[in-house]
């Protein structure tokens, strides 16, 4: 850990993890659209939009606090970087919802809910990570287990489109599945660039 003599802002961290919290809770709302009856999603896609939102107005202040802070727990560009890159998460959870409720597919496959259930395993990891920004401390199983968690969604992905292709007879049905299942891998990929930034900080910190 480097040595300052300068107090540093430490909001920072709480901002980071209040981040992290709200992924958990857009990815637990992103489930309940995926397993919910049709005539249910609007109103859990209106939840889950308030859930982006929320995410929007941390990164925000996250941004304001940036612009207005002498010095920082680390360095700058990491600070945007990562907030972000966890920004981009809940977007993508969100993007994914809404567009269930708007392509209204007659079926979501079984690979719809192996992958929301990864990047709610993603999120939970995050969440439990991102606090110990704070000390800098049992990084490295977290950047592990989320390109893990990775890997398992890009096989799901791969594997899906494979058999959308091969055995899909209505092509409108087969692009709308393929969209909500591009924006899951989306997510899935943006969970990834939070951990790759979470190790460029603890790398530099060290």
């Amino acid at each position: 850990m480097r040595l300052s003599l300068t107090p540093r802002d430490t909001v920072f961290f709480d901002l980071f993890a209040d981040a992290a919290a709200n992924l958990v809770e857009g990815a637990d709302l992103l489930h309940r659209v995926v397993t919910a009856e049709p005539a249910d999603r609007p109103d859990l896609v209106v939840l889950l939009r308030d859930a982006e939102h929320r995410g929007d107005e941390i990164t925000h202040t996250t941004m304001r606090r940036l612009n207005s802070t002498f010095v920082t727990p680390f360095d700058r560009e990491d600070i945007y970087a990562l907030a972000s890159a966890v920004d981009d998460c809940i977007d993508h959870i969100e993007e994914a919802g809404t567009l269930v409720v708007l392509y209204r597919p007659h079926l979501l496959p079984g690979a719809v809910l192996e992958q929301v259930e990864v990047i709610r395993a993603q999120a939970r990891c995050t969440a439990e990570a991102l606090p110990r920004l704070r000390t800098m401390t049992d990084l490295d199983s977290f950047w592990t287990e989320i390109n893990r968690l990775e890997n398992v969604a890009d096989d799901i992905h791969r594997r899906f489109l494979g058999e959308l292709f091969a055995n899909g007879t209505d092509a409108i049905e087969v692009l709308k599945v393929k969209e909500v299942v591009d924006a899951l891998e989306s997510a899935a990929d943006a969970f990834e660039k939070v951990a790759n930034h979470v190790e460029t900080i603890a790398v530099k910190e060290s």
